[in-house]
Formats: structure tokens, sequence, C-alpha cells
């Protein structure tokens, strides 16, 4: 018995030693004199012809307002994070120059991006001073405007699929008045947060003297070359086709609210993944919400950039579509109005989002040594991230309008034009009205879950 222990032990004491050693041979990493941030998105309205502040006009300033003043041609740093379709390419640069942090660069450019020789990089203007608050006489709220308790459902539903599979929904009932059911209904996996963490300290494109957006022949493949008071003299990298700007996804959708909904879209270049999310309102109460998720995820916190890793294991996960899909299809009827007392079929509808994951990509110089005692200092360091994205409407919107996305969708991916009389006296694309209020009333979605 004696003599059977000694083999453990010294397995344990080798294993041990060998933790010790990877430990002492672990790289002296440092942080690079400058690092870049580059993210890179397009995006659009399924159907839709693109959108600028020319084209426009005065509703610009209209989206401008409903999207946080940054509708139009006036782009602001932080608008590639999200789901931009006006502008349809939106670039956010971010310098961090640790010798001389939140002084004013410049970015050289290749002249296939057709904004100028080059791009200013300035620090951001200083916060607005908080404004105080004028205190009033207390007074007591009107009956009619008391916020009423929850008494709605939020409904959840996942996976490709022409009808409803066994096991769903998964219902949270907010009538329960338990504030964890409603923390529940948005769980889930989220983006891991690589972009810059903006601060006085770093130098951002675009800003107040250049807020030139990207055009539709633009393209960031070429050398780039950072350049400012105390940048590395050797910050010059290039940029490849994977690093490029992805094309817009020509999504198309066909079938009625209480049908299945079939969606297909061209393979869109240097996508690694796919991942759709819809929502909207059944009923006066219920929220609707689906995703093409294998798994029981909302997806709410998916719409971002993704890391190459994260991308992959969460196909494996099935939470993400293979870079191959061309198609998936919302099951039969879960955004169907609900007809009998208190149903509100004219207030029925929904929105479903969509993005294509492109590659995040990473250059440093000088490279990572390959003696892992010797000591990494990168002079500089470059990360490039990019997707594309696109919304669309789902079923009948007001007015009677098709929610179809441009032309009809055959299951087999190909796009064909409209059969005749299939909804002829429906336009094929959407209006100016359907893009500013695609769920018809937009309070509705909430107001019967948290009262008035």
């Amino acid at each position: 018995m004696k003599n059977s222990v000694h083999p453990m032990r010294a397995a344990l004491l080798a294993l041990g030693l060998g933790l010790l050693a990877s430990l002492a041979l672990a790289q002296n990493v440092k942080p690079p004199k400058a690092q870049l941030w580059m993210d890179v998105s397009t995006g659009g309205m399924a159907g839709m012809p693109e959108m600028d502040s020319a084209a426009m006009g005065g509703m610009g300033g209209m989206l401008g307002g409903m999207m946080g003043g940054r509708g139009g041609g006036n782009t602001t740093y932080g608008m590639a994070r999200g789901m931009s379709f006006m502008p349809p390419r939106v670039l956010d640069i971010a310098l961090y120059n640790r010798l001389r942090p939140g002084i004013e660069a410049s970015q050289a450019i290749p002249a296939g991006m057709r904004m100028g020789e080059r791009l200013p990089l300035l620090p951001p203007p200083p916060a607005q001073p908080a404004q105080p608050v004028r205190e009033t006489e207390p007074s007591e709220v009107p009956q009619e405007y008391q916020r009423e308790p929850p008494k709605g459902r939020i409904l959840i539903y996942w996976g490709c699929s022409t009808e409803v599979r066994s096991g769903q929904p998964r219902i949270i009932d907010l009538a329960r008045g338990n504030p964890a059911d409603f923390g529940k209904a948005f769980a889930g996996r989220y983006a891991p947060d690589r972009g810059a963490r903006v601060g006085p300290g770093h130098a951002l494109f675009p800003n107040e003297k250049n807020t030139v957006s990207l055009s539709r022949e633009s393209s960031l493949v070429g050398e780039h070359q950072v350049q400012g008071d105390g940048v590395p003299a050797n910050f010059r990298f290039t940029l490849g086709a994977a690093q490029d700007l992805m094309p817009a996804i020509e999504l198309q959708s066909s079938g009625s609210p209480k049908d299945s909904i079939a969606l297909n879209w061209r393979p869109v270049v240097n996508a690694r993944a796919y991942f759709l999310h819809a929502m909207g309102q059944a009923g006066e109460n219920d929220l609707v919400m689906w995703s093409s998720s294998e798994t029981a995820d909302t997806g709410m916190g998916l719409f971002d950039y993704l890391p190459n890793a994260t991308i992959d294991r969460w196909i494996k996960e099935k939470v993400l579509l293979q870079p191959e899909t061309t198609q998936c299809a919302i099951p039969r009827g879960i955004f169907a109005p609900k007809g009998g007392a208190g149903g509100r079929g004219d207030d029925a509808g929904g929105m479903v989002r969509m993005i294509a994951y492109g590659s995040e990509s990473n250059f440093a110089h000088p490279p990572r040594p390959a003696d892992p005692r010797a000591v990494w200092e990168p002079d500089w360091a470059v990360r490039v991230r990019v997707k594309s994205s696109t919304m669309a409407m789902l079923g009948e919107q007001q007015g009677g309008r098709s929610g179809r996305s441009g032309r009809s969708a055959d299951p087999s991916g190909s796009a064909a034009p409209a059969e005749a009389g299939q909804d002829s006296g429906a336009p094929a694309t959407p209006s100016i009205g359907d893009v500013i209020n695609p769920l018809g009333n937009p309070g509705n979605l909430l107001k019967g879950l948290f009262g008035r």
C-alpha cells in the first residue's frame, strides 16, 4: 500500500513543478507605446435604398434626433458599435498614445478610402458640467398618471423552425411581481468589451474637424500611417481584404404574422457567422422575442463585435449560424395578432435584426519575441473589427403594408420576383414612415407590461 502511494505523490510533485516552471517562463508583456482601434460597420434597412443626409433632406434631422443626435452624415465616434443605417458605412478610430496622451494626431490613409489624404484624430471635447436640478414644490400625482403594476408577459422563442418547438415559449409573467423575473428575461450571453474605453487621453475620429463618411466605393485596403507628437515613427501598417468594409446584408423575408416567416439572404463576403433576433407585440400585453440561436438565449447582448475565438465557440454551441447558412425561419404565428376582447390586431407587428460578424484582426510591431524570457513592449498595436447588420419589418404594417423586404424569397435562398396576385398593391420597399415608426406604435410594446 505504501509503495502505491509514492507514484501518485511523484506525479503530483511533477505537475506542481511544471506549473511553477510555466509561471516562471511567463513572458513579461508591457502595453504598447501607442494603441489604435478601428471599428468598421456596414448597416442598412432591408429592401430600402441607401440613405444619406442629401437624399433624406429634412428627415435626416428627425431621424438624427430619434437616434440620439447621430443621424445624417454628421457621424460621431461610437456609432460603429450600434446598428447605424444613415450613413450606411461608419468608421470609428481611437488612438491612445502613452507617450503623449490626449494630443492631436492624424492617420494617413490609402486613396481607395475616398476620404482625403489623412484623417485628423482629436481628443474628445470636455464633458459638459451637470446642470443643477431645480427643486419644485411636491404635488400629488393625478390618479390617471400613476404607475400601474406590471401585468404583461414576455414570451421567448428560439431556433430556426417553421413550427414552434416543444418546450417553447419560455414565459416570464411580470404580473407575479418578482423583479428577478424581468432580469431572467434578458439574461444571456453578451459580447466581450474589447473596444477602446475612451477618455480624455484618447484621440478620435470622427470629430468636429472631420465627419466625412465612407462611400459605397470606399475601401480600407492599403497602407495606413499614424503620425503625431510622441507617436512612434514606425507606426505604419497595411490592411487587407479581411479588414475591409463588409457588404450590406441582402435580407429578404416572406410570410404574414400568422404563418411562418421565411428569411433568406445572400452570403456576405468575409462573414464568420450570423445571428438574427426579432421582437414584437402579440396581443395587448405580450412582448414576443425570438432568436436564431438553438439555445434559449434572448440574444439581446449579441449585436456587437465579437472576437474570433468567441465566434468559433458560439458556433459550436449553436448560438450563432454557420457562415454558409443562407436561410432561417421564424416559427408560425408567434407574432400573429391575438383576436377577441382587448385584442389589438392593428398594433401587431415586429422587427427582425440581423448581424454578420467579420473578423477581428490584431497587428503589433515589433512582433512578439520567440524567447518567452524576453520582454515584449510593442512600439504600437492595432485592433481592427468589422461587421455588417440590417433590420427588416415583419408582418402587416400600418396602412396594410406588407412586411416583405424587397423581393419575395423562396426556401432555397434565391431571390425571385413577387408572384402575381401576391399583395400587388403594396409597395416593394418600405416607406420612410415605416423606417421612422417600424413597429407602428413602439410605446404599445411596453405600455401594457409596465402600465401607463
